[in-house]
């Protein structure tokens, strides 16, 4: 396929996914696997999540114990897990195609980037499904739920008559860490005793959300014939990583308390747990986030607004930071004076300017939508604060959106026409208006033909230009998002130092 018919097979498949998805969320009164009884979604909050878990997003404006069927849980919900971890996996894999494809002189005709559906098959045959079937056991004997049964009546220590809920969570639980997608059987998600149990198994879901973004880096290394080239994105990624760790668990046990936290896992891991969940765009939570300091809970926004480029989803992470790089080598042209090359090929004004589409459209959403939902009365209503922590709730949901993140602060009640509307609007854009732009600059670089390195030439496999791109990612975050996160996080950690509230 040449991209613009990959990015159409993407387009077309994901439209299909939604309206299947959105059918069965609308219908599942009327389908099997529904001990519960629960009626069908509201229309505007099924398309809502429909988008959600299609973008490999996973938003939840609902409690899945309370609203979802096993069959929504488990043929809508799980199986859309797997498809949309193996979309971002194809479209990676058909970038680095068109960039690493080596041809002669002459030229300038079409050239394939692969085939989607074959991608997508290899992604779930070949990775995602072995690797959750050999998780989900693993969870399952630590105790994360697994079972078809009703919901089981049970006796609390105050002597109240409840119900257990139960159902296929760690099958589900698996392909939400392995696929970043992120999404919770249960309200609470990984902070909920039955998805995450034990500290082990706070430690395997940790693991397995960074397992196929760290290795994304170096595949890309091998696939362009040049493993210094991925050693250089995943030292820059690791970097950053570094800088999160040490800002968010620090905040965190300086200034945090227990509140919104598991005393099985405490601040530190919470702290971690949050980190990882956001440089990942997994989007899995063992603690509310709108429950850590306010320093602590810039740093997972600041992981989101980075692009998700912080090793990312599976696959999405690494084409992000691609059109990064393509921005850092356009830099570095400058500063030489010579026209900009990137291994072996002209990067021209087209690649320039749908990498700069690529960056600029989650960025653009994040603050637009933000902008609305704070000047209008639907906007304000869903806040559980008010002052510098309701607007850092309404950046945080439109940050995660546009970033196909899917975790939230916690305090902000997103289940209205208004939010289900615009963060939907903000999912759809922030994934396909990040990948098919990628499509086109790996169509464009597959028909240029190579240029000789000379003396002149920039290298992009060193240290050199590893800080390069470290700060250029910081910069264009930060003169972004500056603002706002002054208005936010930042003047309500002030504000928490000094004993007052707004």
């Amino acid at each position: 396929m040449g991209w613009k018919d990959y990015a159409i097979a993407l387009l077309a498949f994901s439209g299909a996914s939604v309206a299947l998805l959105f059918l069965i969320l609308v219908g599942q009164g009327h389908l099997p696997l529904n001990p519960q009884r629960f009626k069908g979604m509201r229309w505007d909050l099924a398309l809502n999540t429909a988008v959600s878990f299609v973008t490999n997003t996973n938003w939840q404006a609902y409690s899945g114990e309370v609203a979802l069927s096993y069959f929504s849980q488990s043929v809508g919900l799980a199986v859309q897990n797997f498809l949309s971890a193996a979309a971002g996996m194809a479209v990676a894999v058909a970038v680095v195609r068109g960039i690493a494809h080596r041809r002669g002189e002459g030229g300038g005709e079409t050239l394939g980037i692969g085939n989607f559906w074959v991608d997508m098959t290899r992604s779930v045959l070949y990775v995602l499904l072995p690797l959750s079937l050999v998780l989900a056991l693993v969870l399952a004997s630590q105790g994360v739920a697994q079972s078809l049964s009703a919901y089981v009546p049970a006796v609390s220590l105050e002597g109240k008559g409840e119900l257990l809920p139960m159902g296929p969570a760690a099958s589900q639980a698996a392909i939400k860490h392995l696929g970043t997608n992120g999404g919770g059987f249960f309200g609470p998600n990984s902070s909920h005793p039955f998805e995450n149990p034990t500290p082990l198994s706070n430690i395997v879901e940790m693991i397995a959300q960074i397992l196929i973004p760290f290795a994304f880096p170096l595949l890309y290394g091998r696939m362009v014939g040049k493993r210094r080239q991925g050693r250089v994105v995943f030292a820059v990624m690791l970097a950053l990583l570094a800088i999160g760790v040490w800002a968010c668990v620090g905040s965190e046990i300086k200034w945090g308390t227990l509140e919104g936290k598991e005393t099985r896992f405490g601040k530190s891991d919470s702290a971690l747990f949050a980190v990882l969940t956001t440089i990942t765009s997994c989007g899995a939570v063992n603690a509310m986030h709108d429950s850590l300091s306010p320093l602590a809970g810039m740093v997972p926004l600041i992981n989101i607004m980075l692009g998700e480029v912080v090793f990312g989803g599976v696959g999405s992470g690494l084409y992000g930071m691609l059109a990064l790089v393509i921005i850092t080598v356009f830099i570095a042209g400058l500063m030489v004076g010579r026209s900009p090359e990137y291994l072996g090929k002209k990067i021209e004004s087209r690649e320039i300017q749908l990498a700069m589409l690529a960056i600029i459209a989650p960025n653009f959403l994040i603050l637009a939508f933000s902008a609305l939902a704070v000047s209008l009365p639907v906007g304000l209503v869903s806040l559980a604060n008010r002052g510098p922590h309701g607007l850092s709730e309404i950046l945080y949901a439109y940050s995660s959106g546009a970033g196909n993140n899917g975790s939230a602060f916690g305090g902000l009640a997103a289940n209205t026409l208004f939010y289900n509307l615009t963060l939907a609007t903000d999912m759809a854009i922030g994934r396909f208006g990040v990948m098919v732009p990628m499509l086109a600059i790996a169509g464009s670089l597959a028909a240029k033909s190579l240029v000789a390195p000379n003396a002149g030439t920039f290298k992009t496999d060193n240290a050199t230009f590893g800080t390069l791109l470290l700060f250029v990612v910081i910069i264009i975050a930060g003169l972004t998002h500056f603002p706002a996160l002054t208005l936010g996080p930042i003047l309500d950690h002030f504000l928490m130092t000094m004993g007052a509230a707004l």
